[in-house]
């Protein structure tokens, strides 16, 4: 049973589709969630934030990861924990190098020193986090957890204690009722 029933209920009435997709590894699935469709609704955004904010780590100080895909989580949790007086950064990862402007990698704010949370929309493999984590390494931040709002998987969480960092999905494809992939 999810932790989080309320936010698993909103993922199913909205986001879970069934038939034959193709996913970005390019396997073939017989499921497939778009979580923008929950964390882009009001609603959703807030079941996310709520469950998000119930497990960050106490010194984490920023929250964000690999646009697009962790852009809408980021920025809820953050506007949320700050109607509460906990105030995180957050940040998009851009997935190439902008070479005009202040250039870069990073939009948003992330600061050296900041214990970041790098956060994604659906994984399964996990890499799009892992990239975000090594760029926030590279600003001088420390990725402290890796929170999906939904595991489509078991690889993350092995690519996730490989890179020692914690790991911490949401909702799981179990909690889903579909079938994990691998």
């Amino acid at each position: 049973m999810s932790p989080f029933p309320a936010l698993r209920d909103h993922l199913l009435a909205h986001a879970v589709r069934s038939g034959d997709f193709v996913l970005k590894s390019g396997r073939r699935s017989p499921w497939f969630v778009d979580v923008k469709q929950s964390t882009c609704r009001p609603e959703g955004m807030l079941l996310v934030a709520e469950a998000a904010l119930e497990v960050l780590p106490d010194d984490a100080t920023a929250i964000g990861g690999l646009t697009m895909g962790a852009d809408a989580a980021a920025f809820a949790v953050a506007a949320v924990a700050a109607t509460r007086g906990r105030m995180l950064h957050s940040f998009s990862v851009r997935k190439e190098t902008k070479d005009h402007g202040g250039g870069g990698r990073l939009a948003g704010v992330l600061v050296p020193g900041d214990r970041a949370v790098i956060t994604e929309d659906a994984v399964t493999r996990g890499v799009s986090m892992l990239e975000a984590a090594d760029v926030v390494r590279q600003l001088g931040a420390t990725p402290v957890l890796l929170l999906p709002v939904v595991s489509r998987g078991r690889s993350a969480a092995e690519l996730a204690r490989g890179a020692d960092i914690a790991y911490r999905p949401l909702v799981t494809a179990e909690e889903l009722g579909a079938p994990e992939d691998d």
